[in-house]
Parts: C-alpha cells; structure tokens; sequence
C-alpha cells in the first residue's frame, strides 16, 4: 500500500499534529507501507521558517523512510483571522497540484483546519482514490469556542462544509469517543467512524532522574514545579494561570513552555502583574521535550472553561504519564473522565481560582502524590502510541 498524507503540521514542528502524523506514519513504514506526506515549510507557531528552509514551491526530503514533500504556502503566525485562513487555503491549494503528480492507493488529510480535508477531498475525486479524513478537532466548532469568530453566516457556512466533508470521506477517523458521538447526532454513520485516540511512544518518553543541570540553569532549586509544555493560544487560558499564581505557595513554581498567538500578551501579563512564581521559556525542540518534563513534578494541562472542550484529549496528558508526572487537569469531559479512571492526577474546574488552588494543595500531598504517580503507569501503557498506528492502519486496510 502507498499512502499519500496531507497536513500541514509535520516535523521539525513540534506540536501533538505533527508529533501524531510522524509517529504513525514512522510505524506504518516500519510494516512496509509507503508513505509519502505532503505537507509546508515548517513555521508553527510563529509563521517564521525554520533554519535550514525555505518556502520554495517544492522540495523533497526523506525523514525515517517517510517521503515529505514541501510545497509553498502563504506564512502568517498564527494570529488574526483572515490570515490564517490565506494561509491554510493557500496550503490547500498547492498540496491538490502536488499530489496529482503522486502515485498513491488512498489519501489521508487531517484536520484541522478542515482546508487540508478539502485538499483530500480534492485529490480523490482527481485521482480516483479512496480518502480517509482524520479529525483533531471540530472546526469550526473550536474556532466559535474561543471567541474567534463572531459572524453567524460565515460559521454556518464552515459548518456546512464540515458536514459535507464528513460525508464524502470513506472512512473518518476521529481522536475522542465525544467527536464520534458528536458526527453520530449529526447524521454520519458510525459505521465509517473510527476512534484512535492520541497517546505516547513509551521508548521515548520514560521516568528518569532530573536533570539537576537544567533545573540549577532555570533557578528552580527547591521548588515544586507546575510545567505547561504547549501552545500558548486562545483556547489554553493560560492568562488565568498566571492571574492565580499570586496566590500559590511559596515552593511552587509555574513553568511555561512553548509559544502562540497569546504569547506576547501573556508576557505582557506576567510583567504587570510582577508574577514572579511564573517563569516563561521559548519553545524546545522535540528531541529536549523529555528533558523538560523530566525537571517538573507535576504537568498542567488547561483550556479554557467551554462546552466544546469536553470532548478533546491534549496530548500532552500521555507523554507526562509516561514520564510519571501526575496530572493537574483544567479540562472537563472525557479528559476528566481518563484521569479520574486511572487515579493520575486531579482535576479542577476551568478558570475557577479557588478549585484550581485546592487541586494544587491536594496533588502535592507526598501520600496522594505518590499513588497519582503510580495511576500514570496503566494509563500510558493503555496509550502506546505504536499500538493506536497499528490500529488505525488496520482500520484503513479495509477500504
């Protein structure tokens, strides 16, 4: 089989869309599978390429037996609306032209942003192959939750689209049980829904000591470490992070990593409000994610308090179990539901001050600490990454 895969997150980028199409699409050529990935320049999130490329109109590298081919596309960081949308259109558009010059059985676009799923749409009916759509998040739906988008027809619209996309699509792979109920209401045969949730790659991410260096480097010596390692965007709340740090205790500290369209205003927050147990770091590479985790002990995961956000599961809940760090959750829905079950961390409710702060106390008790530590172990093993490629390919195998 020769699969051609639209997305226009991959590696060196660093975020769960990209780190999830590397990994399954490195496992699926390990079973020998071709696999060729057409996706842009990397530059998420800053809308700036990376060292080492350009943003030619074509260029072709092999990444662990995976063909990635890099087409040209309009690069805006990702703020401002209309931008964005030039940008994933643009994207659109060229992975069509670039793959009618592909030999491939059956094309794979994820979403979102549901451009991608358009371009795969396209393809297939150019091509005559079967197309999978992977879903990663409801868009529109998520654009709406985040106070993004205020324009009623223009949302219809997308939402329209969305459906009509949904239909066409062979076989629709979504990332939560709450996605595939959410299509099931809406009129899409659960038989062409597949679930494959996000997890971890368990060789790659394992308990291991501190790294004491690093921890002496960032001054966090003696300190209780709180670390959100992510996007800093519209739907991540980290402003209520920083606006409640006054009141933490004195040992903790609250370690923010990574970049996004909020950045320069959570900056700008941290400075006015002098919040001194907030240290802010740019993004690290994907090689030093580990290390990282490795200096915290405890992971925050967060988004802002909304319907919509119920039915998600952040990525970043496997790889800091796998690492042992116990949760502390500002997500409701099915997240709250996977915790909860596996008793690895605690959860409070989003952008609630005083349920944030009591979650805090309770996760640092050493005794509750210590059995959270312990609920990591089953839920990363039930979230191997290898397992959840080779189930998706399975689930493909049948077109």
């Amino acid at each position: 089989m020769h699969i051609l895969f639209l997305t226009d997150n991959f590696p060196p980028e660093v975020n769960a869309p990209a780190s999830r199409t590397f990994e399954h699409c490195r496992e699926w050529v390990q079973q020998g599978v071709q696999v060729t990935v057409i996706t842009c320049a990397p530059n998420f999130p800053q809308g700036k390429v990376y060292e080492g490329y350009k943003n030619k109109l074509y260029q072709k590298e092999v990444i662990e037996g995976i063909t990635v081919i890099r087409v040209w596309s309009y690069i805006t960081a990702n703020e401002g609306f209309i931008k964005r949308i030039l940008d994933y259109i643009s994207f659109a558009i060229m992975a069509t032209l670039a793959s009618l010059f592909r030999k491939f059985d059956l094309v794979i676009a994820t979403s979102p942003q549901f451009f991608t799923a358009v371009a795969g749409y396209a393809v297939s009916v150019l091509k005559r192959k079967p197309w999978v759509m992977e879903v990663r998040d409801l868009w529109p739906e998520s654009i709406r939750a985040v106070g993004a988008m205020s324009n009623d027809r223009l949302y219809r619209l997308l939402e329209r689209l969305e459906l009509f996309l949904y239909k066409k699509a062979r076989k629709v792979v979504v990332v939560t049980d709450s996605f595939k109920e959410n299509l099931i209401a809406r009129g899409i045969s659960s038989d062409k829904i597949s679930v494959i949730k996000n997890g971890v790659l368990l060789d790659q991410f394992k308990p291991v000591e501190k790294d004491r260096a690093l921890i002496q480097s960032l001054s966090l010596e003696g300190k209780f470490v709180v670390a959100y390692l992510g996007t800093h965007g519209m739907a991540h709340a980290l402003d209520f992070v920083i606006s409640s740090s006054g009141k933490l205790p004195e040992n903790v500290c609250v370690l923010l990593i990574g970049d996004g369209a909020e950045k320069s205003k959570l900056l700008a927050l941290k400075h006015t409000l002098k919040a001194d147990k907030v240290h802010m770091l740019p993004p690290v590479p994907k090689s030093s994610i580990a290390q990282y985790i490795s200096i915290s002990d405890v992971a925050l995961v967060n988004l802002r308090k909304s319907d919509t956000f119920k039915s998600v599961i952040p990525s970043k809940i496997f790889e800091n179990a796998a690492m042992l760090k116990p949760v502390l959750l500002g997500v409701e829905g099915e997240s709250q539901a996977i915790i909860e079950k596996y008793c690895a961390g605690v959860c409070f409710e989003p952008e609630n001050e005083e349920a944030f702060q009591e979650a805090l106390q309770k996760i640092m008790h050493p005794d509750n600490y210590l059995k959270y530590q312990q609920g990591c172990i089953p839920l990363a093993h039930d979230f191997d990454r290898k397992a959840l490629a080779m189930k998706m390919l399975e689930s493909i195998n049948a077109l």
